[in-house]
């Protein structure tokens, strides 16, 4: 499974140090900015699993880029945890209303926002608890390795099993060709950039039911995307 990518937006250089560090130590792939422009241009390239934001930062403000990121189609789902030293319940009002999932003062404990994280990403990617992921009537069993639709058992290859997979852990979110390459395996995997399209093809064959719509969808010069069905 891959590694889960965490943006940290976060002016003071020895607190995103020590960030960083703990989530890498957790697992978690980290992208690091101060800035909110340069947030929202990573953002918009490749949509992270977890944004931790600053309220207060150069550039656009955390706040802004809570309510862009929220905007935008690619980013509207992705989890927002704000930091600031503003501890007024209006202030936490307004981060919550804005679009942020959750709220921490400083000064924190890294250990707490490691498990305010986790706590999060278990509930939004239940395969990483071991529990059962379902997007519309697709069921997938990431233990058992067992897929459903509709209450039908479906066979898939390896391959198409965790693109599948990676697709039901963001449902709705579109991913680019290399994207998906890097989610099933990156470059030890036995599938290529340009092959990406055949194991697509592969997939939805696995998938469909003669009276199901497609749930996979093509966006043009984008990639692909699973949608509830």
């Amino acid at each position: 499974m891959a590694r889960p990518k965490l943006l940290l937006v976060e002016d003071d250089p020895a607190l995103a140090e020590l960030v960083e560090f703990r989530f890498k130590a957790e697992g978690y792939d980290v992208v690091r900015t101060e800035d909110g422009d340069e947030a929202l241009l990573l953002a918009t390239e490749d949509a992270p699993d977890v944004v931790i934001l600053d309220w207060m930062i150069e550039g656009t403000s955390g706040i802004e880029v809570c309510r862009r990121l929220r905007r935008d189609k690619n980013t509207a789902h992705v989890p927002i945890i704000m930091l600031t030293a503003r501890g007024a319940e209006d202030d936490r009002v307004r981060g919550l209303e804005t679009g942020a999932d959750d709220y921490v003062t400083k000064p924190f404990s890294p250990r707490e926002l490691v498990a305010r994280v986790s706590a999060i990403m278990r509930r939004i990617r239940p395969a990483l608890a071991g529990e059962m992921l379902s997007v519309g009537d697709l069921t997938l069993d990431a233990t058992a390795h067992r897929v459903t639709r509709r209450g039908r058992a479906l066979a898939l290859g390896p391959t198409e099993f965790r693109l599948l997979r990676h697709f039901m852990e963001h449902p709705g979110r579109v991913f680019s060709r290399s994207q998906l390459l890097d989610a099933v395996g990156g470059n030890g995997s036995d599938i290529e950039l340009r092959t990406v399209d055949v194991h697509i093809r592969r997939l939805r064959k696995g998938i469909e039911l003669d009276e199901a719509p497609d749930p996979v969808r093509t966006v043009r010069s984008a990639g692909y995307a699973l949608e509830a069905v």
